[in-house]
């Protein structure tokens, strides 16, 4: 048994016994003595001409390699075990209920949103109509933010926990098996909903409970010092006993942080990201990442990932949508918010990608008087200036990326995937002058490391405001649990402990564990 590791043309890759041969040429066997081989890493090289796959594997020429792991075939049967309720039914809360039921706990995940499907309905209304439902939108629903807005499955929080086991429950819900092996995996829009909707048939087959339309409206607490909870309100109306909360509501859950503020529980504000999104024709791209245009039908669109200083700040490119699209992401009427995604193929000639700057406490002193949600209050802010600069719709302001950086209004706007459309706006006035500077001193930096990223064909959208969560809710670093109340453990985005799909599930396992931990010393 051995690692090799060799490179592979794109046209051949998908190939498996050409992949095969290769693998055991560079292992310097005979291909017809290799038992069994197995591809451990696939990262495509846009520094070859033209660019290549490196393919790490482990081969070997006797016994056939163990078996990969399954992950859902021995849950048990959590019916009647004790249960513990989850307040949100995206990564975090759902990874966490797959944990619960592994560690012999009951979950019951609660959802303000719809499931998974009859999302669908409220999202063509944002989209063609520009009419914004609160409970149900790119941000909330079953599967959470992530669902309709891309599906990357990219972390560098690799301490957090086991990457491949959240992979493999995926892989083992319908996702493709080349995440377990791509250098940066990618589900797609388009396919995640099948995923997560087998996701919840899992959790349901064991006996897991999970609650749509089902909005948290309070929490339940006894005692003075330490307070513990005892229950939620949803709905304004209906108490629900519980006295293991995991809360995983996403970063875009305003009204629970104002809940946990009127429940007098402790939480502080934190540094995010605000800019814009900026979308260039994915021809650009290729040309700029792999020397050739169009690229042929055995490289992937092409991507990109840039950043700069600001003087003390950073300003740097997010959630990269290559052959994607620009969404509306705004949670209440009034406000303008925009995301990316793309869909599995990634076939749009469109590429974008959010520019953002470092937004840390210090900037954000103009809001202090909304104390801890101060994040909170600099966001709408932005971003009711923009909807106010649009027609009434989800239209969103635009500027040629040349006219932005000019400080002059476009005459005209190019092309756009951005369905609800875009009117030209000056957005060197609409954003705070601060941001503003960073963002233009960052893309100049951007265009020396990615040449001719300034083009004048390129499109500036605001605004970029739901990076991360502006709050973080404070939890015991041994324990998991918020650190003033017991029975409470914040999790995943919208407590500040996580930053994309992984993360979050990776999160939402940690905290599974950690209320299985303090059940048994309990």
């Amino acid at each position: 048994m051995r690692e090799v590791e060799i490179r592979i043309a794109p046209e051949d890759y998908e190939d498996p016994a050409l992949l095969k041969e290769d693998l055991a040429r560079a292992a310097k066997i005979v291909p017809s003595r290799t038992k069994d081989f197995r591809v451990l890493r696939r990262s495509l090289d846009a520094r070859f001409r033209p660019p290549v796959y490196l393919v790490r594997a482990m081969v070997t020429d006797s016994e056939p390699l163990p078996a990969i792991p399954v992950e859902l075939d021995q849950l048990p049967d959590v019916s009647n075990a004790r249960k513990v309720h989850i307040i949100g039914a995206g990564p975090a809360g759902y990874f966490a209920a797959l944990e619960c039921i592994r560690e012999g706990l009951c979950p019951v995940v609660i959802d303000r949103g719809k499931d998974v499907q009859s999302r669908r309905k409220d999202l063509k209304a944002i989209q063609q109509d520009g009419i914004v439902n609160p409970h149900s939108n790119y941000c909330f629903g079953e599967g959470g933010a992530g669902t309709y807005s891309d599906g990357k499955l990219y972390t560098r929080s690799g301490k957090r926990g086991n990457i491949d086991r959240v992979l493999r429950i995926l892989v083992e819900c319908g996702a493709n098996p080349e995440i377990l092996v791509d250098a940066h995996p990618h589900i797609g829009s388009n396919k995640l909903p099948g995923i997560i909707a087998t996701m919840r048939k899992t959790i349901e087959e064991h006996g897991g409970i999970v609650m749509f339309n089902t909005h948290v409206t309070g929490l339940l607490l006894k005692g003075t010092g330490p307070r513990a909870i005892t229950g939620i309100e949803v709905n304004g109306k209906e108490r629900i006993e519980a006295d293991h909360v995991i809360l995983a509501t996403g970063h875009s859950a305003r009204d629970i942080f104002q809940l946990l503020l009127d429940h007098k529980i402790l939480i502080e504000p934190k540094p995010f990201a605000l800019g814009v999104r900026i979308e260039h024709s994915q021809s650009f791209v290729d040309l700029c990442q792999y020397g050739i245009t169009p690229r042929g039908p055995h490289l992937p669109a092409a991507s990109y990932a840039l950043n700069a200083q600001a003087g003390n700040r950073g300003v740097f490119s997010f959630c990269m949508c290559p052959g994607g699209l620009i969404v509306p992401a705004a949670t209440a009427p009034g406000e303008i918010v925009i995301n990316g995604m793309s869909l599995s193929r990634r076939d749009s000639p469109y590429a974008n990608s959010g520019v953002v700057t470092a937004v840390e406490l210090e900037d954000m002193q103009a809001y202090k008087d909304a104390g801890d949600l101060m994040g909170v209050a600099f966001q709408k802010e932005v971003e009711q200036k923009m909807f106010a600069a649009s027609d009434g719709s989800q239209a969103a302001p635009a500027q040629r990326l040349t006219d932005f950086l000019a400080k002059k209004i476009s005459s005209d706007i190019p092309p756009s995937s951005y369905i609800p459309g875009l009117i030209s706006s000056p957005l060197h006035e609409l954003l705070p002058s601060w941001i503003y500077e960073r963002l233009v001193y960052g893309i100049r930096g951007f265009d020396h490391k990615m040449n001719g990223y300034i083009d004048k064909d390129a499109v500036v959208v605001a605004t970029e405001s739901r990076t991360s969560s502006p709050v973080r809710v404070p939890r015991d670093a041994s324990t998991g649990m918020h650190v003033e109340v017991q029975g409470l453990f914040p999790c995943g985005e919208g407590a500040g402990y996580a930053g994309g799909i992984l993360s979050a599930a990776m999160d939402g396992q940690y905290i599974a564990r950690a209320v299985k931990m303090h059940i048994e010393a309990n």
